[in-house]
């Protein structure tokens, strides 16, 4: 690979076999030459340099706080079918991407199909299940399972807490007031801000359709919850109950940053982001992604 280079040696290749997903911060996307650069001072997770971007072989760019874009580097993008997300630190934060257009469609067809049948939409959520639990359910009733489901994540709740030593009494949210319940309720609300926005990347990166969920029903979001969720009982509770831990410290800095911070850590040390795109595809279109365990 070329030095000063990011992300992949590979040409141009079809969307549907990408994975590459590039951070940047700091800095400014432009074209050179026809080429896409990003030329940073450093201060974030690069350092300082000139860096040339593979755009015919990444997904999507996370831009992140300090950064600008120029009408070139937005037109080259759009040309090549590469997404442009602007995101928080860490990704803890989604803040808008450009329609994304892949070259095929299957995807967002297989959603769609998957979603308009009662059987194959109890199917998918079923499949979310066992994904999150490693267990396969038999209900085919969505209430039934929603409740199955609630139960285990209280067990959950119990579980981090005794693993990070936090005290737990049990789940409270009021949403007139966020900030009066006690630090691991608000970190937990935080912790799935940040754990949507991530959701929010992985199916901008896919081109699947946020508003067509299998568990959640209502939101406009409801995919993008679906993916979230996945989620919920073990990546989002160890951020939500370490940056509980991490808030006894003297001078420790507010609960939403702690959770914000650890968040932005573990979205990289975990893959994230790339493990629920392999999860929509697992999904979505059964038996032509792998989805790895993110832990």
């Amino acid at each position: 690979m070329l030095s000063g280079r990011l992300g992949l040696e590979r040409a141009r290749i079809p969307h549907a076999d990408r994975q590459g997903l590039v951070w940047l911060d700091r800095g400014r996307l432009e074209v050179e030459n026809g080429c896409l650069r990003f030329v940073t001072a450093g201060g974030g997770q690069l350092a300082a340099g000139d860096y040339q971007i593979p755009h015919q072989a990444i997904s999507i760019i996370l831009l992140g706080p300090g950064s600008s874009v120029t009408h070139d580097a937005l037109r080259l993008l759009a040309r090549h079918g590469c997404a442009l997300a602007a995101i928080g630190e860490g990704a803890v934060r989604f803040y808008t991407a450009p329609p994304l257009m892949p070259d095929s469609s299957a995807l967002a067809r297989a959603q769609v199909t998957r979603w308009a049948d009662p059987k194959l939409r109890m199917e998918t959520a079923r499949a979310m299940y066992a994904m999150r639990f490693g267990e396969i359910v038999r209900t085919r009733d969505i209430a039934v399972l929603r409740g199955q489901e609630g139960a285990r994540i209280k067990r959950a709740y119990l579980a981090a807490a005794e693993r990070h030593g936090v005290q737990w009494s049990g789940r409270r949210y009021d949403r007139e007031n966020p900030e009066g319940s006690d630090l691991a309720n608000q970190a937990i609300n935080h912790a799935g801000s940040a754990m949507t926005a991530a959701a929010s990347v992985a199916v901008a990166a896919t081109g699947a359709i946020p508003q067509l969920g299998f568990v959640h029903e209502d939101s406009g979001q409801s995919f993008v919850l679906d993916i979230a969720d996945l989620y919920r009982h073990d990546v989002l509770l160890d951020i939500a109950f370490g940056a509980v831990k991490e808030a006894r410290g003297r001078g420790a800095a507010p609960i939403e940053r702690l959770v914000r911070r650890r968040a932005a850590l573990l979205f990289r040390q975990r893959a994230v982001i790339p493990g629920m795109i392999d999860r929509i595809k697992t999904l979505l279109m059964p038996g032509t992604a792998a989805a790895p365990d993110p832990r």
